[in-house]
């Protein structure tokens, strides 16, 4: 029970990743809010949560919108009467070079996967510095540490969360608020099942992207929920400005 009587906020949290991270979180003894812009998604893991005998509500957000990340916050504060745990996991990504990537695509990308992080962080900061620290991780990815062929601009938007990562560590390490971040490799998610529905030879297409790791498979939720676990609980208390990758040996190579 690492996170015993902690509040986190796991945005992302209806469904792949952060669906595991919220249920693990809970596990573990937090107070889960669940946030998701899929309202029903956010609802279907909170009550889980719930019924499983954890602590779990569900929030509707957009993390491109401003003033929907402050009410998340303050709704948060409202509930439950603090913040410990911000888990910036809301993101996606898509196909394509520079020279494929449509304008609008490139921007509405880097406004979930980098924006959405900045509002997040911004608003969380404040109130975890006046009631004496908190904890921030957010999701990068392994392609912030090495290419990947035709994406492009996800991979450039989780550079960016990397490079922000380590900033905000060191502007905000003396109000005792740890900021980290986690790097998965190729995980086994909803967005990839997707990938494999709609691909000519899926089989072909899975041990491709199996073969980037070390290890020869893809990774599971749960793995990388147990990184941002570490990332958030006391375990870590000696980590930030750091990113833990979590790719099977992908970057090894």
């Amino acid at each position: 029970m690492k996170l015993v009587g902690k509040v986190a906020i796991i945005t992302g949290g209806g469904s792949g990743i952060g669906h595991e991270a919220a249920k693990l979180f809970a596990t573990e003894g937090a107070t889960v809010v669940v946030a998701d812009r899929n309202s029903a998604a956010a609802t279907k893991v909170a009550d889980e949560i719930v019924s499983a005998g954890g602590k779990a509500t569900p929030y509707t957000v957009d993390v491109t919108q401003e003033g929907e990340v402050k009410g998340m916050i303050e709704d948060a504060v409202a509930r439950h009467g603090k913040l410990d745990i911000l888990v910036n996991n809301a993101g996606y990504g898509f196909a394509g070079t520079v020279v494929d990537t449509a304008v609008e695509d490139w921007e509405a990308l880097f406004a979930v996967n980098v924006r959405g992080v900045y509002l997040g962080c911004k608003h969380a900061i404040p109130v975890m510095e006046a009631q004496g620290g908190g904890v921030i991780v957010n999701t990068a990815s392994a392609g912030a540490v090495v290419g990947i062929y035709n994406r492009a601009a996800y991979v450039a938007s989780k550079g960016a969360v990397d490079a922000l990562t380590r900033a905000m560590a060191m502007d905000h390490a003396k109000a005792k608020i740890r900021i980290n971040a986690v790097a998965p490799g190729t995980i086994e998610t909803p967005y990839f099942s997707k990938i494999f529905a709609e691909s000519p030879d899926a089989a072909k297409l899975r041990h491709e992207l199996e073969q980037r790791q070390i290890m020869e498979r893809l990774g599971t939720p749960l793995e990388i929920a147990r990184g941002m676990l570490y990332l958030a609980s006391d375990d870590s208390s000696f980590s930030t400005g750091s990113t833990l990758v979590v790719d099977g040996g992908w970057t090894a190579r």
